[in-house]
């Protein structure tokens, strides 16, 4: 169920789903809500509350003009949970949602419960841009139709041989349908140039060591971005992130930064979530 909460001034788009304890879900930067769609298709939130939120300037959320480094993201997520009622959480995310789990441990110690972290490293490389630059280039496009903007999406690098039905719905909530059914997306490139500089401002490093938190790290063993490309979440940074942690654990998914999170893998990868979750108490 999709709603609205008013939160650090702004507006943002929650999906819910199940009951019990809850787990806030953060996407990643260009990302919208509906991106965990399969993990709790899986199973994710058979036992407790997923909430998986539409960061400010991405999917249904209000797009201010400004206001997308990190301390931003981290006020409009602890005024959410305030807006649930929640003085404490588990916190995950993917990607940039992965870091901003990493930021919200670190700096909010005392609202953030365990953390589940999905395909983030410890540390931020600049040449991941280049990784990333075909999801990038799709921001502000206009296209004739949803049809021949998932054929524009399935081009990509990322998804070559490679379909599931359930990432159309993710893409779908991507884009906003214009008169006469043309579509576009929207997340506008200006706000994810300015959270990207965002993340280029944090001592990463640091800011890992300094969690306490329980934390499960998954990483997408997958190849990503043009052919070639390592993935995302090396096994060398997977490493450096989990000797950072002060309680870390590594699971490993087939497919990359973005296809292990859907089909099969999903399966996998929400029974590990869940496990290292526990059985909800509350």
């Amino acid at each position: 169920m999709g709603r609205y909460v008013d939160t650090n001034g702004i507006r943002l788009n929650v999906v819910e789903q199940g009951k019990g304890r809850c787990l806030v879900l953060m996407p990643g930067l260009t990302a919208n809500a509906r991106f965990f769609d399969s993990l709790v298709a899986a199973g994710l939130a058979d036992d407790r509350r997923v909430v998986a939120v539409d960061l400010r300037g991405r999917g249904l959320s209000d797009k201010p003009a400004s206001g997308y480094s990190m301390a931003d993201h981290a006020l409009d997520v602890l005024g959410l949970l305030d807006a649930l009622g929640l003085e404490r959480a588990d916190i995950g995310g993917h990607s940039f949602g992965g870091l901003l789990t990493y930021y919200l441990a670190a700096n909010h110690a005392d609202r953030v419960e365990r953390c589940v972290v999905l395909d983030a490293p410890a540390t931020v490389d600049p040449g991941i841009l280049e990784q990333i630059r075909p999801a990038l280039e799709r921001l502000g496009a206009t296209v004739p139709s949803f049809e021949e903007y998932l054929e524009m999406v399935r081009a990509m690098p990322y998804y070559e041989g490679w379909w599931d039905p359930r990432i159309e719905d993710y893409f779908r909530a991507d884009v906003e349908e214009l008169p006469g059914g043309s579509v576009r997306t929207r997340s506008r490139s200006d706000n994810i140039a300015e959270a990207v500089e965002g993340t280029l401002e944090v001592d990463w490093p640091d800011t890992v060591r300094r969690i306490r938190q329980p934390t499960l790290l998954v990483r997408a063993t997958g190849s990503f971005g043009p052919p070639g490309s390592p993935p995302i979440l090396s096994e060398a940074a997977a490493s450096e992130t989990l000797g950072l942690l002060a309680g870390g654990r590594l699971v490993e998914l087939a497919g990359n930064h973005m296809t292990a999170f859907f089909g099969e893998s999903a399966g996998v990868g929400a029974a590990a979530i869940r496990a290292f979750l526990g059985t909800p108490t509350v």
